[in-house]
């Protein structure tokens, strides 16, 4: 069975459920918000309901149709786990549900590693799915997720898709930077927005999950609020490294350390932008209430030189190279 959906997620859901009960629910939708916030288990939630044959006067699924007992029993599918710094974890599986697609990350046949994009030859399969039938006679749901991952060239056969809607056809794009979709393909989605929820709510959550209160106080401040990435630092080891990564910052500032011996140490267990992420952060907290112009735009630059590196690293350019760039800045 799904997971129940948090707060933050419900309110979005019930924003959903309230324009399909009034059937303005559009064929296509663009659900955004930050990684780790939920996209995904909104997304499943909302193919449930609508997949559902029999729903309950409220619209809920029934949870006993054919449709319903497929979706909870279907095989293991999880979605592409994308860790914190972005790169994928494990690759997509296959839904049970036949009218219920997914489109995410593929394994490479010849590096037999996940692509790093969505391809087109993906997308014209997909595309070739939807012309079908539904097979259970009902509505059909496509996820792509993360829909920003879908290369230019793609993007046109996606386009003919919402071009040319068929009723009871659900495409669902799911997008933490949505901006990084043409705009040719927002301009036709509706949107749904997950957002950061207030403090309190993210607080009494993490508890929930079983983060002692110290804890999850610790890695929300870290996460600059955001409870599914502070979740998952108070899970595993996410505070331990963001705390090595300022210790290697202090050093280098204090003359201590070599940006690239500390460079060459960053990329050598493959967890590079997660260090980066945290030096990003970090910047931001030496900046907030300065006064002084000159310390303000040091502080800038460090930040800036972080994120950069973080994009290059998804380049030919050797890794090493880009993090002890962004570290020379802190020196």
């Amino acid at each position: 069975m799904l997971p129940p959906l948090s707060p933050w997620q419900q309110r979005t859901y019930a924003q959903a459920a309230e324009a399909l009960a009034a059937g303005h629910f559009g064929h296509a939708t663009l659900i955004a918000g930050p990684a780790l916030l939920g996209k995904r288990l909104l997304a499943e939630h909302l193919a449930r309901r609508v997949l559902c044959q029999v729903p309950r006067p409220d619209g809920e699924p029934c949870g006993s149709c054919r449709s319903c007992t497929l979706f909870a029993a279907r095989s293991q599918m999880e979605a592409l786990e994308v860790r914190p710094d972005g790169t994928p974890a494990h690759p997509w599986g296959h839904s049970a549900h036949p009218d219920l697609l997914f489109l995410g990350y593929e394994i490479n046949q010849k590096t037999g590693k996940p692509r790093a994009e969505i391809v087109i030859e993906q997308v014209r399969a997909l595309t070739g799915k939807m012309g079908l039938t539904a097979q259970m006679g009902g509505a059909q749901v496509v996820i792509v997720d993360p829909a920003d991952a879908v290369n230019w060239s793609a993007w046109n056969a996606i386009l003919k898709t919402l071009e040319e809607p068929q009723p009871g056809r659900y495409l669902w794009l799911l997008a933490s930077s949505p901006a990084q979709l043409p705009a040719t393909i927002r301009s036709r989605c509706q949107r749904l927005e997950l957002r950061l929820p207030p403090r309190a709510e993210a607080l009494d959550w993490l508890r929930q999950r079983g983060h002692a209160p110290a804890l999850a106080e610790e890695a929300l401040d870290a996460a600059r609020g955001h409870p599914g990435l502070a979740d998952a630092w108070a899970a595993g080891d996410g505070l331990a490294l963001r705390r090595d990564a300022v210790k290697d910052a202090q050093a280098l500032q204090r003359g201590q350390a070599e940006a690239t011996e500390v460079a060459q140490r960053w990329v050598a267990d493959g967890r590079a932008a997660e260090r980066l992420r945290h030096l990003a952060e970090f910047a931001l907290r030496e900046a907030a209430g300065l006064t002084d112009p000159a310390a303000t735009r040091t502080l800038a630059a460090r930040f800036d030189a972080a994120n950069r590196a973080r994009e290059l690293l998804h380049t030919t350019v050797r890794a090493d190279l880009a993090v002890a760039e962004a570290l020379l800045a802190w020196r």
